[in-house]
C-alpha cells in the first residue's frame, strides 16, 4: 500500500504535539518532595523515638522555606517502623506505618503511638520495602529521599542493603544513613556504605541526647495565633468531624513535648506543607476540590447547616480572609524568631540529634535540585 506524503506530514505532526504535550505536563506537574523515615523501633531506640516525636514540625518546617521557581513544594511523608519482636518475623519485623502522604497530623499521630522493642534490626529489608512498597514518582526532577536510622549493623538479614541501596538511587531515591552512637562504629558497620551507595549523607547521633529547648520572645504570640488559627477549619463530610478532633490531639501531643514543638507545630500549620482538603472546607475550596454551591446541607460544617449558597460562599470567604491574616502575622513573628534562635544556637554546643542530621542532608541534596532555602 503507498501512503501519501500528506498522510505522513500529518502523522509527524500529531507525534510532535503529542511529545509536546508530554513535556507540558511533566513541567506542569505539581513540584513534591518524597521523604521516607524508617526509624529502628527495638528496645534501645526510645531515645530516637522521642526525638522525632519532638523535632517533626522542625523537619517539616524546613521544607517550608525551599523554593524553586519562587514555588514552595509540597511535601509527602511516609514513615516505617524496623526491628520490632512483636511484628512477625515472615514480615522482616517491620511494618510501614503510613504510605507516602500529605496528612502530616496521621503522620504525627502514629508517631505519638510508637513504642520500642527489642528485635532484629533489617536494614537491607526496610529499604528494599520502602522502594516497593511505596509510590514513588518517576520525575527525576523531583526530590526523593530516605532517612534510616538505627544502632546495629547495616548488614544484618537475608536482604543485601548493597542491592537494596543500589535499587533505590536506580529509581532516584537517595538513602541517608542516620547511625545512633559512635561514628567509626557505625562506618565499621557498614552504615557509610550503604549511604555512598545511594548517593546519600552517612551521620551520627546521639539519639539519647536532651533536645535544647530554646525560649524565643515571639513564642506565646505564635502559640496564641495558632489556637486562633484552628477556629479557621471547617470539617465537612462523614468523617469531618473525627479529622478535626485529631487535629486538636496533635496540638495536645507537641505541647506535651516542649514549648518548642507546639511552636513548631504552629508554624507548619501557617505554611503550604499543611494541607487538609480532604476534611477541611477552607483547603478543599482553595484547592479546587469541592463545590460548596452544590454541596449536600448533611455534608457541611455544623455552623453552616441550614445557610443559603450565598450565605455558605461568604461564611467560607470570611474564614479563608481570616486564616491568610492569621498566617501572615505567625509568619512574621517566625521570621524574627528564627534570627533570635539562630543567634542563641551559636551560644550553644553543637546539636548531634535526628533533627539536625535530617535538617542539613535536606539543604544540600534539595539544592542539587535547583531548591533555593529562603
Amino acid at each position: 500500500m503507498k501512503v501519501r506524503p500528506k498522510f505522513i506530514s500529518l502523522l509527524i505532526i500529531v507525534m510532535l504535539l503529542f511529545s509536546i504535550s508530554i513535556i507540558n505536563g511533566a513541567e506542569n506537574e505539581k513540584d513534591v518532595i518524597q521523604m521516607a523515615i524508617l526509624l529502628d523501633t527495638s528496645g534501645s531506640m526510645e531515645g530516637l523515638i522521642q526525638q522525632a516525636k519532638s523535632q517533626l514540625w522542625k523537619i517539616v518546617n524546613e521544607f517550608a522555606l525551599a523554593k524553586r521557581k519562587d514555588q514552595s513544594p509540597n511535601l509527602e511523608v511516609a514513615l516505617y517502623e524496623y526491628g520490632k519482636s512483636s511484628i512477625s518475623a515472615k514480615e522482616g519485623y517491620l511494618r510501614m506505618i503510613v504510605p507516602l502522604t500529605t496528612d502530616l497530623d496521621k503522620v504525627s499521630e502514629e508517631l505519638f503511638q510508637l513504642t520500642t522493642n527489642g528485635g532484629e534490626e533489617y536494614c537491607g529489608e526496610v529499604i528494599q520495602s520502602a522502594i516497593k512498597g511505596l509510590k514513588w514518582s518517576k520525575n527525576n526532577n523531583i526530590l526523593k529521599i530516605i532517612f534510616i536510622a538505627g544502632n546495629e549493623p547495616f548488614t544484618q538479614g537475608q536482604v543485601d542493603y548493597k542491592k537494596s541501596c543500589k535499587n533505590a538511587i536506580s529509581k532516584g531515591v537517595i538513602v541517608n544513613t542516620i547511625f545512633c552512637g559512635d561514628y567509626n562504629v557505625g562506618i565499621n558497620t557498614q552504615w557509610k556504605h550503604g549511604a555512598d551507595l545511594a548517593d546519600g549523607k552517612y551521620i551520627n547521633i546521639d539519639h539519647n541526647q536532651q533536645i535544647v529547648d530554646i525560649k524565643a520572645p515571639q513564642d506565646k504570640e505564635i502559640i496564641k495565633l495558632g489556637k486562633e488559627l484552628n477556629k479557621t477549619y471547617l470539617s465537612y463530610g462523614k468523617e469531618g468531624k473525627k479529622y478535626k478532633l485529631r487535629q486538636l490531639e496533635q496540638d495536645k501531643n507537641a505541647l506535651s513535648m516542649s514549648n518548642e514543638t507546639i511552636v513548631q507545630r504552629s508554624i507548619t500549620k501557617s505554611s503550604k506543607q499543611y494541607s487538609n482538603k480532604k476534611w477541611d472546607l477552607v483547603d478543599a475550596l482553595e484547592e479546587g476540590e469541592v463545590s460548596i454551591e452544590n454541596m449536600k446541607d448533611e455534608d457541611l460544617p455544623e455552623e453552616m447547616k441550614g445557610m443559603t449558597k450565598k450565605e455558605r460562599k461568604e461564611y467560607v470567604e470570611k474564614q479563608i480572609k481570616k486564616r491568610k491574616e492569621i498566617q501572615e502575622k505567625i509568619n512574621k513573628l517566625n521570621e524574627d524568631r528564627r534570627k533570635y534562635v539562630e543567634k542563641e544556637m551559636k551560644k550553644q554546643t553543637e546539636e548531634n540529634t535526628l533533627d539536625s542530621a535530617i535538617i542539613n542532608s535536606i539543604r544540600k541534596q534539595a539544592s542539587k535540585k535547583n531548591y533555593e532555602f529562603k
